[in-house]
């Protein structure tokens, strides 16, 4: 049987080779994109394996990415998820435990939050019956103006929950002094910014809880997939009841007992000894990743050093080639004491530009360079959110320029020094007057 798996690992192989071996950029046919999967053999060798297994849910890949993962951040517990938007619902919803006392987030208790960002973001926010406060950002970095956090925390504020948005960390230093001094909870969304650092940490370390991504456009890939990152076993024993249906119990798949008390317990008003196994102590979800996208992960995790310095090369690069436009285009700055894992290129058209947004987005599109919004843009303007109950600080107003004068491209380590010539030269004709 092990000859057999070894027979087909090496097909596996060869079928890479043959279905997905490298060829040259051609950029009068191909797409450059804004971000996509890099792989080689090894994940496509991971999830065969993986399948033939058939034990399907989480098992051996997913406890070996989960221990791996938690290492390299250096924290208690990474529990993995289906994707980041299940990761920011179980991040959220863990705090509404009751096995937190009087620190668990109630109904109607205020969140700060940003609307230059992801849906799935504030989304758990409203879906607890939390009630988000929205605060402006800042133009070139994109995250947080840190004396309008300070200005949001009101008499029913208990958390603040965001983004380090598109890879550049948010001012932890201002965010973490108010979280110490009206006694908040933190909650980073790392989605776009596995690798990041701050004074050296890395991101997704500072808060009680953090949420990673791993679908396709993310530093690193599962398919769909994501993770709850916390270094607080009181959490991580929540937020993992959350993820499995709510259950009190905490054995692995296919255990029994571990506590040594599985009908020794006495749980709400269930019969004394109640099978620990069905207990339910939080109303929960399944959000479980399988195996097989673990195993993807898992050779992913390998190329991770590499993936963030080819970011940080392509980000340079493309800085590079647009700083003779900055007079009409307001370039990717990172925040000060950051090293940013970037995500991608974000540029914001200057008023009195001679030239709009979607004039330059037109154009790169026309000519198979791929661009995309800062997300929601103003996500209050949105129809899923235009009524919800919510407070604001200010007016949004680059928050609204955001949705109106922004977008970015891509630094992903699928482009190369062949993508970005072509990106260049596509800028300089712009520039230069040509339209679409």
């Amino acid at each position: 049987m092990d000859n057999t798996r070894e027979l087909i690992l090496a097909l596996v192989k060869q079928y890479h080779q043959e279905k997905f071996g490298a060829r040259e950029f051609d950029p009068s046919r191909d797409l450059v994109h804004y971000a996509g999967r890099v792989f080689d053999e090894n994940e496509l060798c991971n999830l065969v394996d993986a399948s033939l297994d058939f034990y399907l849910t989480a098992n051996r890949y997913a406890e070996k990415f989960e221990a791996e993962f938690a290492e390299y951040l250096n924290v208690s517990d990474a529990l993995l998820v289906n994707s980041g938007s299940s990761a920011n619902l179980v991040a959220l919803t863990t705090l509404t435990s009751p096995k937190l006392g009087d620190r668990r987030l109630q109904p109607g208790d205020e969140i700060i939050t940003v609307a230059a960002g992801f849906p799935t973001t504030v989304a758990p926010i409203v879906q607890n019956q939390l009630v988000p406060v929205f605060v402006d950002v800042n133009l070139g970095d994109y995250t947080v103006i840190p004396e309008q956090v300070a200005e949001a925390v009101g008499p029913r504020t208990r958390a603040i929950m965001m983004a380090h948005t598109l890879g550049v960390p948010f001012n932890l230093d201002a965010v973490l002094d108010l979280v110490k001094k009206h006694d908040l909870w933190l909650i980073e969304d790392n989605c776009d910014a596995l690798g990041s650092r701050y004074h050296g940490q890395l991101t997704g370390t500072f808060g009680q809880l953090s949420t990673v991504s791993f679908y396709p456009a993310h530093h690193i890939t599962m398919g769909e997939g994501g993770c709850v990152v916390t270094n607080d076993e009181t959490l991580a024993r929540i937020a993992r009841s959350v993820r499995d249906w709510g259950r009190d119990c905490y054995c692995a798949g296919g255990e029994n007992n571990t506590c040594g008390k599985r009908f020794g317990q006495q749980f709400g008003t269930l019969p004394y000894g109640y099978d620990h196994k069905y207990v339910y102590s939080h109303i929960g979800y399944n959000l479980k990743v399988t195996d097989m996208q673990a195993a993807i992960g898992c050779a992913q995790f390998d190329k991770l050093s590499e993936f963030i310095e080819h970011r940080k090369t392509n980000h340079r690069k493309i800085a590079e080639m647009l700083h003779p436009y900055e007079d009409r285009l307001i370039l990717h700055t990172a925040t000060e004491h950051s090293d940013p894992s970037w995500f991608c290129y974000v540029i914001t058209v200057r008023d009195g530009a001679g030239f709009t947004r979607n004039q330059l987005a037109r154009f790169l599109e026309f000519n198979r360079i791929e661009t995309r919004s800062l997300f929601s843009g103003n996500l209050l303007r949105h129809p899923a959110f235009e009524n919800i109950e919510r407070r604001v600080i200010g007016d949004l107003e680059n928050t609204d320029t955001v949705m109106n004068n922004t977008f970015f491209i891509g630094v992903y380590p699928g482009i190369g020094d062949a993508h970005l010539a072509y990106i260049e030269g596509v800028f300089k004709r712009f520039m230069s007057g040509e339209r679409v």
